[in-house]
């Protein structure tokens, strides 16, 4: 069935080709994501390009450029970029592939694809210089948290904290926070998961950096692992927590000395951005009419839930929970 164009992907279509110079290539949808961007496929006979559709009232393609610089400045397979128009919000990008590790990772390969994830993931953190990304500083890392309360439990519950619920809250956010701020930092993709993984060669290919940070170690590490859209065995979560500790040493990052420490603050890392995550498939949900995201709303809380199981630091978090009617 052919998809009817808007005029923006028209005018996008339009001047892809013009760069190009193949006035004939195939031009169609090729994915979308929570934010405002989406992407086209142009395809002329074996060859294939990708065109990112920014709109600039909304997106800044220039963190995009930036990242994707260090990316292949760190060795990694990130897209080329082939032709910009800032003021249009139109980027040019070479293909990494039509699939993504999301449908493709299992079982039977998860040893292999995590250890290619882990690899790339330590050159990433190699390639870390201070005074290059914006800093994740308690300031960020508490607007995202806020994005919990503003946005799941006051659109998608229908409520707002009480007094003691408020106080519960606010524990938890110190205790969180005062746990991502105390590790050592570095380049952080900020959404390293299989679903902006593509199977590519070399493999992966990364995709969806232009948020990337200098932050917490072990940020990117526990979202591979504690993903939105696929949920692993703990025993599989802790032997990769494990394995990227080993890398990391190996190549000489500063993570904690102590595995179990390191494994306990990237829990604690990964309880943030469940949190976070919770609100904004709320805010996709109720502000941009996405509501497919929020469907994943159980897998967070049987995260947080599991967490709090677990650690005891985490208490004031299974009694808000609790208060709010959240169950796995």
């Amino acid at each position: 069935m052919k998809t009817e164009l808007d005029a923006r992907a028209l005018a996008a279509r339009d001047w892809a080709r013009q760069q190009l110079g193949r006035p004939a290539a195939g031009f169609a949808p090729a994915s979308a994501d929570a934010s405002f961007r989406r992407y086209f496929r142009l395809v002329d006979g074996e060859d294939s390009w990708v065109l990112m559709d920014a709109p600039p009232a909304q997106e800044d393609c220039v963190p995009f450029l930036k990242v994707t610089a260090l990316m292949h400045a760190a060795g990694l397979n990130a897209p080329q970029v082939l032709a910009q128009d800032l003021v249009a919000g139109f980027l040019l990008l070479s293909d990494l592939g039509h699939r993504t590790w999301l449908p493709v990772l299992g079982a039977d390969n998860a040893a292999t694809y995590f250890e290619a994830a882990l690899q790339a993931l330590v050159r990433w953190q190699q390639a870390s210089r201070p005074g290059v990304l914006p800093a994740y500083d308690r300031a960020l890392l508490g607007r995202e948290l806020q994005l919990f309360p503003d946005w799941f439990v006051e659109h998608h519950l229908g409520r707002r904290f009480d007094a003691v619920e408020r106080g519960l809250w606010e524990t938890v956010c110190d205790r969180l926070l005062d746990s991502a701020l105390a590790q050592p930092t570095v380049f952080v993709h900020r959404d390293f998961m299989p679903r902006n993984l593509m199977v590519s060669d070399p493999n992966p290919g990364i995709l969806d950096y232009q948020d990337a940070v200098m932050g917490p170690i072990s940020y990117d590490v526990i979202s591979l692992f504690k993903d939105a859209f696929i949920s692993w065995p703990q025993a599989v979560v802790d032997d990769g927590l494990r394995r990227y500790w080993v890398l990391a040493r190996e190549a000489g990052l500063p993570v904690d000395p102590d595995v179990d420490q390191f494994r306990l603050q990237a829990e604690r890392m990964g309880s943030q951005r469940h949190l976070k995550v919770l609100g904004i498939f709320a805010r996709i949900r109720y502000r941009d009419g996405k509501p497919q995201y929020l469907e994943d709303a159980p897998r967070f809380v049987g995260y947080l839930r599991a967490r709090c199981a677990v650690d005891a630091e985490m208490a004031p978090l299974a009694d808000l929970l609790d208060r709010l009617g959240l169950s796995t």
